[in-house]
């Protein structure tokens, strides 16, 4: 069973869970939501069950409180201050979407925390032809309207199959979500605005594996390529592109998981 922490230092309060026994420490940094995903660790812990002898995971939300101006690079300063609270070192890192940023912005500025990086339906910088899906959400969350904004979110990051699965469950979770939940929502989703690693990737000094999704409706399949283009000298990173699974292939993907386990057990 997961275990759920908090993480508490002068600065902030984080939360996080814990699962699985193995000796090597996997990371995992969760895209945006509108409700934290320590919600969903059983879920989370079910489908990483594979990695659960091998690893000894960690799941980390955002800080508990936020306020306006608060960037990627805070976010990625106050994990990796978490992750030394824990005493992790040389971690199997996987950031997805907003996650993958901050994992970025880990590996850049903190190269000794992290051992190997998966980097999934991500980006280094957002341009602003790729802002439109994020602007409407935060649009939403502004106007506190969290049952389109689920509706929305749904449509956006899943497939449409799995989005007519889904849609009635997204109206029941929708009406469980606090205003604080939607004022913090908009903050994280502002940072994505100002985030740029562009030039700083090839500081990156761990082996990547970079996934993409060819139908990303939100970030493009662009994104992905651009990263592992940075990359493309080195015999340690490697790019592999999804079709037909959505931006969030990370939950969608059969065998999304097993391809980021064999990249962590490959010596």
């Amino acid at each position: 069973m997961a275990e759920t922490g908090m993480v508490w230092t002068d600065d902030f309060e984080m939360g996080y869970c814990k699962f699985g026994f193995g000796s090597r420490t996997f990371v995992i940094l969760p895209g945006l939501s509108v409700q934290s995903v320590i919600k969903a660790k059983e879920a989370v812990e079910a489908s990483y069950a594979m990695m659960g002898s091998d690893f000894t995971t960690y799941l980390f939300d955002r800080k508990y409180e936020v306020s306006d101006g608060y960037s990627i690079y805070d976010m990625a300063d106050d994990t990796a201050n978490a992750m030394k609270e824990l005493g992790l070192k040389d971690v199997y890192l996987f950031g997805a979407s907003q996650g993958g940023m901050i994992a970025m912005a880990i590996a850049i500025k903190y190269p000794e925390l992290v051992k190997k990086l998966v980097l999934g339906s991500t980006s280094s910088h957002v341009k602003p032809e790729q802002r439109t899906v994020i602007d409407h959400w935060i649009e939403l969350a502004k106007e506190k309207d969290p049952k389109e904004l689920y509706q929305n979110f749904g449509k956006e990051v899943y497939p449409p199959a799995v989005y007519e699965q889904y849609k009635d469950y997204f109206n029941d979770v929708a009406e469980t979500v606090k205003e604080g939940e939607l004022e913090k929502f908009a903050i994280l989703a502002e940072a994505i605005k100002d985030f740029d690693v562009t030039n700083e990737i090839e500081k990156i000094k761990c082996p990547v594996l970079v996934i993409g999704v060819f139908d990303d409706e939100v970030l493009d399949s662009d994104a992905s390529m651009e990263i592992a283009e940075k990359l493309d000298n080195r015999t340690d990173c490697a790019l592999y592109m999804y079709n037909g699974y959505g931006h969030a292939a990370f939950d969608t993907a059969p065998d999304y998981r097993k391809r980021i386990y064999d990249f962590f057990m490959k010596n």
